[in-house]
């Protein structure tokens, strides 16, 4: 079986791709969702994340998401040791789920695969690519943040022009080509792909 990395910045619409590939029956994990449900159900990273940032990280057993962030955004060592926690949890999860799939292909979509060094162990990467601007506007639409909150949030991310040269394919989300064609052109390639193996 294909394992396909989906990649992009902050409002490339990585989910939009990624729902895409799932009306073709393609199973897709998404990074983001399975962190929250981690930090919010497995003992062991809740017991970390407790010891490393206090009690106030769980209220009720829920995870403290407001307090959390504004803890690490503006403290890359925070950050950093927030990452070192969370993302070995997430990689063996996705690497579990990826077991257990028996589709052709099945697509594992991440912002950070290249800053966090998980994109180890995929065959191929899709990078989704829309420009600076239209990713802002669509965050501001979709998030109510200010211009100056998704700039602080994109400058945390890679570089995206860098992004999409480490990647196989690029899809372009851009408003101008259709999202559509370009999924099924993709699809359509990992198929045969996997009936040539």
């Amino acid at each position: 079986m294909l394992k396909i990395g989906l990649t992009g910045g902050i409002g490339s619409g990585k989910s939009t791709v990624a729902k895409v590939f799932e009306t073709l029956g393609i199973p897709v994990y998404y990074a983001d969702a399975a962190a929250k449900k981690l930090m919010n159900e497995q003992a062991s990273l809740k017991a970390k994340l407790r010891e490393v940032f206090g009690d106030e990280t769980y209220i009720n057993g829920e995870l403290n998401k407001p307090f959390l962030s504004a803890t690490v955004f503006n403290n890359a060592e925070l950050l950093a040791r927030l990452n070192d926690i969370v993302h070995p949890a997430v990689l063996q999860d996705g690497n579990d789920w990826m077991q257990r799939q028996t589709t052709p292909y099945a697509i594992k979509e991440a912002a950070i695969f290249f800053e966090s060094g998980s994109a180890g162990g995929l065959d191929k990467m899709i990078g989704v690519y829309a420009p600076k601007a239209l990713r802002i506007h669509r965050v501001i639409q979709r998030d109510g943040a200010t211009r100056a909150e998704v700039l602080a949030r994109m400058e945390k991310q890679l570089n995206e022009e860098i992004k999409m040269k480490l990647c196989d394919y690029v899809i372009y989300n851009n408003d101008q080509q259709m999202v559509l064609p370009q999924v099924l052109q993709l699809h359509e390639q990992f198929m045969m792909l996997t009936t040539k193996n």
